[in-house]
């Protein structure tokens, strides 16, 4: 039985084109910036958001974390939400590799707003606590079900942090799918952001790879701190090949994702074993069941079915569509979905 498995986006093969691209990729040496092919993914990023410069990670998660220490000295402090990908899933990171601390705003799925972070800016005359020195947004939002900001609450964020003096990160590990979902101009978010990680593992397919893009006055040290943390690598162009290949043949496919996660979406609406489903943006459903059934056992019924699914805690159960989930794929899980009984 072919498993259906919507864990995550994360999960995807790479597709027969993006496979030639990688046989096919030009390489070099990293290291020494001789690598043609992360040369051009690098390039083409930078342009694409409008930004002065970019380098390519191994991940996502090794991206934030730089650009993190990037923008901050051990003892500050940066503002995220609660649910917020750098505090919630890098291990520790903020803390161990920049010895920063995390100010947490109780957001909404996931998105603060210019008056929560103007609310939490620690008086920089006052000694006593942390330095505030960074914001960090993340869009679309995990935690919060693919949850997209709205563009004039970023450009009010924006303000706050010109006024005080705060650098501005975006986690965009699934950006794309909000540019897409938004029909968004990229350069926009190049205009308002100091740094923006744009992950190309998720919905875009490729089997690893993050691009770090910002201004040259900050990222004139990135390469020494993908250097510290362990990102040195040598013949990578062939994954930056793939890296390339998606952004230029796979981005407005996301579409049909969000298309078949809304679709998810309405079906467990429907379903009287459901209690709530958040609402549904883009590649991402939240759901939870209604009290008395159990979550371990509705998930253990999915896995007979040959449908894995994710649990996030606290009732949260989570879909991800992406490129690999075909129609076949979700006429079977609509079918499920209505059928199933406890």
């Amino acid at each position: 039985m072919k498993i259906i498995d919507l864990r995550s986006d994360t999960v995807t093969k790479p597709t027969p084109g993006m496979m030639q691209a990688i046989i096919h990729a030009e390489v070099g040496d990293d290291v020494y910036k001789e690598d043609p092919s992360v040369n051009a993914l690098e390039k083409y990023v930078a342009d694409l958001f409008g930004m002065e410069d970019a380098l390519f990670f191994p991940t996502g998660s090794m991206a934030n974390q730089a650009a993190i220490k990037l923008h901050t000295q051990p003892g500050e402090q940066l503002i995220c939400d609660k649910w917020a990908h750098v505090y919630n899933y890098e291990g520790g990171g903020a803390s161990f590799n920049s010895g920063v601390s995390c100010k947490l705003i109780d957001g909404h799925r996931g998105m603060i707003t210019a008056k929560q972070v103007v609310d939490n800016i620690n008086p920089p005359d006052f000694y006593h606590s942390p330095l505030t020195s960074l914001v960090c947004l993340e869009n679309t939002t995990n935690k919060g079900g693919g949850a997209c900001y709205d563009f004039a609450e970023i450009l009010k964020i924006r303000a706050v942090c010109d006024t005080h003096k705060l650098g501005l990160h975006l986690d965009g590990a699934r950006l794309m799918n909000a540019i897409v979902a938004k029909n968004e101009d990229p350069k926009n978010y190049g205009k308002v952001f100091d740094t923006i990680s744009i992950c190309l593992s998720k919905g875009l397919g490729t089997p690893l790879g993050t691009v770090l893009v910002g201004k040259s006055s900050i990222m004139k040290n990135a390469i020494r701190i993908r250097k510290v943390l362990g990102g040195g690598m040598r013949q990578v162009g062939f994954m930056a090949a793939a890296g390339l290949y998606a952004l230029q043949n796979q981005l407005e496919r996301l579409a049909e994702d969000h298309d078949q996660a809304k679709d998810l979406a309405q079906t467990l609406e429907e379903a009287v074993y459901v209690r709530l489903v958040e609402p549904t943006e883009t590649n991402i459903v939240i759901f939870y069941l209604v009290d008395g059934i159990s979550e371990e056992k509705f998930m253990a019924d999915l896995e007979e079915k040959g449908v894995r699914i994710s649990n996030m805690g606290h009732g949260k159960l989570r879909i991800v569509t992406h490129q690999d989930y075909t129609s076949e794929m979700h006429d079977k899980f609509v079918t499920i979905i209505r059928s199933y009984s406890s």
